[in-house]
Order: structure tokens, then C-alpha cells, then sequence
């Protein structure tokens, strides 16, 4: 058993009268990787800075081990002095830290050297100093790296790229976090913070899950509201694939039992059936359109069907153009050429990335009532105040005016005053900023049984994975591939890319270099088999499709041609897989 590294003993932080810690005593040992969860507001930043030593505690003791080199990314940007340079690798010459592979891995993983590195800091957004902050800290040796909120303004692909960063390093890891996908791909314990204590799992974020239900049923908890979103939560990661269902390490028939009644999180052909009769047969139509935002291209001759009841994930890497690609589809902006066509009956509404519209004097309830007092969703009427209750704004929190509210409260209060407008088209445009692990699952709860088209961009894998049924890639270079394979195949697309055609394969090295590829090859092909399984359940979907649209043949004939693709891409799968397990074998 490795000795820990920072011990905390009876610990109490309170802010005024408000206790956000209270008896916490609990430890790190070195190499453990520990993610950090709970509500907005209930402690997470406070536990993680009194941890790394940079916020004193009111009683209690913290100890660190003697020598104990801290690595720290606070949840606040970078102050915005100095040069990206400067701020990653100080004064240090060149020729040292080029020659580097750590740093320049780092620098190439988060996308900094595109940034450009004598750029100044205060010329930056806060997204790119986020990086130049995280850089620092992943480019220094450390016993312990403490991250608060390190996926903020990360693409998918540099979140992956982060979460293999992580699982390399041999350092200890606290890592706060609201993605989800994160969470499991790199964690192997998680505290949950609430009402001042600290509650300890193992494993990831799909065990926690598990074990937060199991805790709760033998606390006999009741409350309904909560209960039943465990409990749906529970249903999707035990239906999902195995890459988000590991083995605990804990008894789980009792919260597996939970969940023997659950029907699947949406009923795809009734909502696709329901969104046809909302809105007809039109949603968006772009035929042959170009669209470039200064030397970047966007799309190029594009033509693209978006349907009613769809529900599509935009993934591409921060640039690209998804966010250009809604304003396209809203009229926020014109096509350089070709033709956008909008169905008659398309009510709009979209989720932007900023919180400018809402009015400060207003207070939560009176600002969802302003929208509508009830609106119905699905088969289901919700008046303000329940739509409110359900995104976590119950009792007298309803009674806050907006300007006290926080980010993540106010990003709750826009997705609420969304849907209060009935419209039967979302746009969401990375909805899942400042979001709680709860709120979270309580908007994808929502949107579950919300019938009509759905566009989400979001680096939020978990997000994608749980509300769309499509993705889609804006690559950069003007196309926009459909993705069967979903998230997995875009990063394998962007690897591939990456890789010169005619790259010279390094010479056979010793019996340690084929023990490397082996291990290498099983990687692949577990990674192929999970895409496998993606396509198969992609492949039943659209059959499902077919057989619900029998009688329109437009539909049948575009469902047709998906369908097509998906067989062609599982065949390819196939192919790879088969090559593979030769290799493992």
C-alpha cells in the first residue's frame, strides 16, 4: 500500500455561515487518480485548493508528504501576462525545452503551438489561456497534479488526447470535473462532495453511479424527483457500450435491481413520428452551399437533409466552424453561395454560448414565466416552476434575481427559458458549459422525451453520446462526414489524418518491441469491438426507421442510403478487426 501523499484530519471551511466542509478527513497516495464531483457550489474547488495547500483550513490539520511537489490549475484563467512561452516554459532556452518530448507533446496536444508562442497572453481568449494554464502544469514534473475543471474550452479531441496524457504520467492526480466520459477514462476513484461531507467510490464515473444508488437505497431515500433520475442513469450506462461500464469493485445487484422496469431512455420511432406531425417534412435543406468565414472554409458545396425528429452531434476541433454552421442553419449568416431552404413550420430556438439576453433585475421564475407559464413536452404538461424544479431551481431559489445567480445557474435558467418556448427545433451550442453532473442528467432527462430536431455541438463525449443518434464532423477542410462510429471514429479520422500516406514504419526492434505492439493490437481491436457494437446498434435504429416511414419514400430513400453507409463502414470494422486479432493472437 503506497503512503499518501497529503492527509487531511477533521477539516472544516465555511464561508459566512455557509459550511462547505465539515469533519472532512480522508488522503491521496501516490499514483492514485482520484475525480472530484458534486453540485455547483457544494465544495468541489474549496476541497481541491485546501488539498494542494493553497487554501488554509478554518480547524483541522492538512499534511504534506516532505518534498511534496504540487502541480496546480486553479478553476480562475491565467493572468494574462508574459508570453504563451513564458507562461509554459519560463525562461528557458530553446534548444532545452525543444528537445523536449514531453513539452512538445504537450504543446502539439493542446493545440498551442497554432496559438503561436511569443503571442502575448492579454491578446489571448480565455479558452486559449485556459490551455496556456494547463500546459504549465503538465510540462513540470510533480508528485501531485491537482486539476479544477481542466476539459473547459478543450475540443474532443484534445480532451482525449489529455485523458491518455494523464493515464501515462505516474504522478498522483485530483482532478475536478463535469465530463463524464473524462471521469471514466481516467479516474479510478471519485469523491462526491455534498452538504459538507466527502463521499468516497471506487472507480469511475459509471461506478459511482452505481454505488450513489446503492447508497441510497439503503439510506431508504425518497426523494422521488432524484431517485428516478439515478435510476435512469443507471439504465443507460448498463445499456451502453462496455467502455463506460467497467467491473466495480463493490456488490452491484442490488443497484443493478433498481433498474429491471426501466424502459430504454427514448422512444425513437414514436418521437421521430411525433416531430413529423410538428413540423412536416422539411427542417433544414442546404443544397450546394459554400460558406468561408475570412481564409477558413467552412463548407464547400455542400448538400445536407436535416429531418424532423433528428437528433445529430457536430464534433470538429475548436475553429472549425460548428458554431458558424447553426448561425448558418438560424440566418445569422449567409452562404457565400448555394441555397438554404427552411421548413414553413420550423420554430427555432438556440442555446449560443453566451448569457447576454437575460435581464439581471429579473428573478429566476419571473424570467421562464415572461416565456410561458406552461409548456408541454412530449406527451406531458410542466408548468415554469416544475421545468424550474427540475433543473435544479426548487423553492426559494426560484426567488433569485438573475444578476446573483452563477454561470452554471445562469446556463440552467437559458435551457429552461428554451424549452418553456416550445419550439420544435434546439440548437444547442455547447450546452454543457458550467453544468453540473446532476443538471446534466436532468436536462438529458428532459430532452429524452422532447419530440423534434436536435443539433448539439459539444466536446461533452458523454453529452453527444446520450442525446443524438448521429454525428457529424465539420473537418476543417469544407466536408461534413456522417460518423457511425460517433466520437471514436472522428478521433481515429483526425489520427489518420495526422500520419503521412507514405510514412516509413520503424525497424523491428527486439522481443519488447513485439510485446509493445501486441498490446498495442489488443488496444485496437477492443476499441474496434465497442465501434462494432456502435454500428450494430445504429444498423437496428435504422431498420426501425424504415419500417416506421414505409410510406414516404423521400425518408425511406435517405434512410436507405444511411443505412448503406452504416453496412459499408461495419463491413470495413469487420475487416480491421479481423486483421487484428491475427496480430493479438
Amino acid at each position: 500500500m503506497p503512503a499518501n501523499l497529503v492527509n487531511l484530519e477533521s477539516v472544516r471551511k465555511a464561508y459566512g455561515e455557509r459550511v462547505l466542509l465539515d469533519g472532512v478527513s480522508l488522503g491521496v497516495a501516490a499514483g492514485e487518480r482520484i475525480g472530484v464531483v458534486g453540485p455547483n457550489g457544494a465544495g468541489k474547488t474549496t476541497l481541491v485548493s485546501v488539498l494542494a495547500g493553497a487554501l488554509p483550513p478554518d480547524t483541522g490539520r492538512v499534511t504534506h508528504a516532505r518534498g511534496l511537489a504540487v502541480g496546480v490549475l486553479p478553476q480562475a484563467d491565467l493572468v494574462a501576462e508574459g508570453t504563451v512561452r513564458e507562461a509554459v516554459v519560463g525562461d528557458a532556452a530553446e534548444h532545452e525545452w525543444a528537445s523536449d518530448p514531453r513539452i512538445r507533446a504537450v504543446l502539439d496536444g493542446l493545440g498551442l503551438r497554432g496559438v503561436g508562442l511569443d503571442a502575448p497572453l492579454a491578446r489571448r481568449s480565455g479558452g486559449e489561456r485556459r490551455r496556456v494554464g494547463l500546459a504549465s502544469v503538465l510540462v513540470r514534473d510533480a508528485d501531485l497534479v491537482v486539476l479544477d475543471e481542466p476539459t473547459n474550452h478543450l475540443d474532443v479531441e484534445a480532451v482525449a488526447w489529455l485523458a491518455e496524457h494523464l493515464r501515462a504520467r505516474r504522478s498522483a492526480l485530483v482532478v475536478v470535473t463535469h465530463d463524464r466520459w473524462f471521469l471514466d477514462a481516467v479516474c479510478e476513484r471519485t469523491w462526491e462532495v455534498a452538504d459538507g461531507r466527502v463521499h468516497a467510490y471506487e472507480g469511475g464515473y459509471a461506478a459511482y453511479v452505481l454505488a450513489r444508488a446503492e447508497r441510497e437505497r439503503v439510506a431508504a431515500a425518497t426523494e422521488e424527483r432524484r431517485r428516478n433520475l439515478v435510476r435512469k442513469e443507471l439504465a443507460w450506462l448498463r445499456r451502453g457500450p462496455q467502455a463506460r461500464t467497467s467491473k466495480p469493485k463493490f456488490r452491484v445487484e442490488a443497484a443493478n435491481a433498481l433498474i429491471t422496469d426501466v424502459p430504454p431512455p427514448r422512444d425513437r420511432v414514436e418521437l421521430l413520428r411525433f416531430a413529423a406531425t410538428r413540423i412536416g417534412r422539411t427542417v433544414y435543406e442546404l443544397h450546394d452551399v459554400t460558406l468561408r468565414l475570412g481564409d477558413a472554409l467552412v463548407v464547400d458545396r455542400l448538400t445536407w437533409h436535416v429531418g424532423p425528429g433528428d437528433r445529430i452531434g457536430l464534433v470538429g476541433v475548436n475553429g472549425a466552424g460548428k458554431t458558424s454552421l447553426l448561425r448558418l442553419l438560424t440566418g445569422e449568416l449567409r452562404p457565400d453561395s448555394g441555397k438554404v431552404v427552411v421548413g414553413r413550420t420550423v420554430r427555432p430556438a438556440h442555446l449560443s454560448q453566451g448569457v447576454e439576453e437575460l435581464d439581471p433585475d429579473e428573478r429566476v421564475l419571473e424570467a421562464v414565466e415572461a416565456v410561458r407559464r406552461v409548456v408541454r413536452i412530449g406527451k406531458r404538461e410542466f408548468t415554469a416552476s416544475q421545468v424550474c424544479e427540475a433543473l435544479g431551481f426548487g423553492g426559494d431559489r426560484q426567488w433569485t434575481p438573475v444578476r446573483d445567480l452563477s454561470g452554471g445557474e445562469r446556463r440552467r435558467l437559458q435551457i429552461v427559458r428554451l424549452l418553456m418556448s416550445e419550439p420544435n427545433v434546439l440548437l444547442l451550442d455547447e450546452p454543457t458549459n458550467d453544468l453540473d453532473i446532476d443538471t446534466l442528467t436532468a436536462v438529458e432527462d428532459l430532452l429524452d422525451g422532447w419530440p423534434g430536431t436536435l443539433l448539439v455541438v459539444s466536446h461533452d463525449r458523454y453529452f453527444l453520446e446520450r442525446v443524438t443518434d448521429q454525428t457529424v464532423a465539420v473537418m476543417g477542410d469544407g466536408t461534413l462526414p456522417m460518423l457511425p462510429g460517433g466520437v471514436e471514429e472522428y478521433l481515429e479520422r483526425r489520427r489518420t489524418a495526422a500520419v503521412p500516406a507514405a510514412a516509413p514504419r520503424p525497424p523491428a526492434g527486439p522481443r519488447g518491441g513485439d510485446a509493445q505492439r501486441e498490446r498495442q493490437a489488443k488496444k485496437e481491436l477492443a476499441r474496434l469491438e465497442r465501434q462494432l457494437e456502435r454500428l450494430q446498434s445504429r444498423e437496428s435504429e435504422l431498420h426501425e426507421q424504415l419500417a416506421a416511414h414505409a410510406t414516404d419514400h423521400e425518408r425511406l430513400a435517405e434512410l436507405d442510403r444511411t443505412l448503406r453507409d452504416v453496412r459499408a463502414e461495419r463491413d470495413r470494422t469487420e475487416e480491421r478487426w479481423l486483421e487484428l486479432a491475427e496480430t493479438a493472437d
